[in-house]
């Protein structure tokens, strides 16, 4: 574990505050709510009442009684929430006064702590082109205290992004019943390097993508000729940002992504450093429950 220095210190206590003030927030009932029908599981045998559902008949115990009897479920409790963050180097950038890894942070602090107050199991994946850290699902608030930490004191031994084997990673876990895996990155990455992966995990969780995004990285302000450097690969370029081409470029990026997560089935939350986060949250799950009813 890598000490903690006075500024990881002053981090992890705004990451716990930022969390904290959530639970005043409609973001915990919202999530509840999000996640319903993750399963049944038996709960008893009663005699029929009016108004029960003629599909839930045990015509075995019904026989057996001489009596009209049903099935009763209840809905599983037992719910698993990881979060895979990715720390590459592309995440340390900002326009802004915020970097795209301090929102993701804030972002998966914030899950960490509904799903923490909710009595969910807790787990966080950070990963870059390698798996960087695992921290196996929990319950309560050391658990809290140990993803918060993580998140504070995280380093990448890898500068790149690699989507497929963070995936990959998560595909080979046990025990994936009722799990909700959300993976926060900037999902920058060509889809072509983790679309299968993406389509088989997608069917193994009920996955949510959050992608944390520049304002610059959706559209370049026209300010003429630019040196940029790739965080990731070290290479620098001379661009035009009046290029029209390069501004269809990065929409046709966005819109690859996106029609990506929809044939996936999967869920996106878009998010953008330096504008609030907690209300795109908030919409978002109450969306998703709607969706569902």
């Amino acid at each position: 574990m890598i000490a903690m220095t006075d500024e990881m210190r002053s981090k992890l206590k705004q990451l716990e505050i930022s969390a904290k003030r959530l639970v005043s927030s409609s973001l915990p009932g919202d999530y509840q709510s999000a996640f319903k029908g993750m399963g049944l599981e038996f709960d008893q045998i009663r005699e029929y009442d009016q108004g029960d559902d003629v599909r839930t008949i045990d015509w075995n115990a019904t026989a057996k009684m001489n009596k009209l009897m049903v099935k009763k479920f209840v809905q599983e409790r037992d719910r698993t929430i990881i979060i895979a963050v990715d720390i590459s180097a592309s995440q340390n950038y900002g326009s802004t006064d915020q970097l795209k890894q301090d929102l993701a942070h804030h972002v998966a602090s914030s899950i960490a702590f509904v799903g923490v107050t909710s009595k969910d199991r807790v787990g966080l994946l950070l990963f870059s082109d390698v798996v960087e850290q695992w921290i196996a699902p929990a319950r309560g608030n050391s658990q809290f205290g140990r993803i918060l930490e993580a998140l504070c004191s995280a380093q990448s031994d890898g500068k790149k992004t690699d989507l497929e084997q963070a995936l990959k990673f998560l595909i080979g876990l046990k025990n994936r019943r009722g799990v909700v895996l959300f993976v926060i990155s900037d999902w920058m990455e060509a889809a072509e390097n983790y679309k299968q992966a993406l389509r088989v995990a997608a069917c193994e969780y009920d996955l949510i993508a959050v992608s944390i995004a520049d304002r610059c990285e959706q559209q370049l302000p026209a300010c003429g000729y630019l040196y940029v450097k790739d965080p990731e690969s070290g290479q620098v370029v001379l661009i035009d940002t009046r290029d029209a081409q390069l501004t269809k470029f990065l929409g046709q990026t966005m819109y690859d992504r996106k029609r990506l997560f929809e044939q996936c089935k999967v869920d996106h939350l878009a998010l953008t450093a330096g504008q609030p986060f907690v209300v795109p949250m908030i919409r978002f799950f109450h969306e998703r429950t709607r969706r569902q009813v």
